[in-house]
């Protein structure tokens, strides 16, 4: 049996890196748009821990991160996918 190397990427908020199974994978498609846990293209991780997806900054490293602005609608639904993950132990 082949043992599987787990892919390794980092928060961009509190730059740690993690398995990327633990993280949120917002991704930049340059057909579909932005994306969430899905997608192929420039992608951005954030860990589950709140003290990262609630920093204030959030927005301004997502946008320099996948070198796009982001716009209103994406926020609230980020916002949202987020709000799952609250008991995330970190």
């Amino acid at each position: 049996m082949i043992q599987q190397i787990p892919v390794l990427r980092v928060c961009i908020s509190c730059r740690k890196t993690y398995d990327r199974k633990d993280l949120l994978k917002i991704t930049k498609d340059h057909k579909q748009g932005i994306m969430l846990q899905k997608g192929m293209g420039r992608s951005a991780y954030i860990c589950k821990s709140k003290k990262c997806y609630s920093d204030s900054k959030i927005k301004k490293k997502l946008q320099k991160a996948l070198k796009t602005s982001l716009e209103t609608e994406f926020i609230e639904i980020f916002e949202k996918e987020i709000t799952s993950y609250n008991n995330y132990p970190h």
